[in-house]
């Protein structure tokens, strides 16, 4: 499982429009976003560049941080 932070979640639909985004990205399974720690794990299977998860997430209106 890989893990990226992510800044300005402040609810239930910030986790969802993550989700959201995410699922968009073919290779990418068990998405799960954490509100509380602020954070998105899940299995790359297909080796998706972290600069396009990163890229997805950050179109949705959120910041990824290392």
């Amino acid at each position: 499982m890989e893990k990226i932070k992510i800044q300005g979640m402040t609810c239930q639909h910030c986790v969802m429009s993550v989700t959201k985004a995410l699922t968009t990205i073919a290779g990418l399974k068990d998405i799960r976003v954490n509100l509380v720690k602020g954070e998105a794990t899940f299995e790359n299977t297909q080796n998706i560049s972290l600069e396009n998860i990163r890229k997805t997430i950050e179109d949705a209106g959120y910041k990824v941080v290392e």
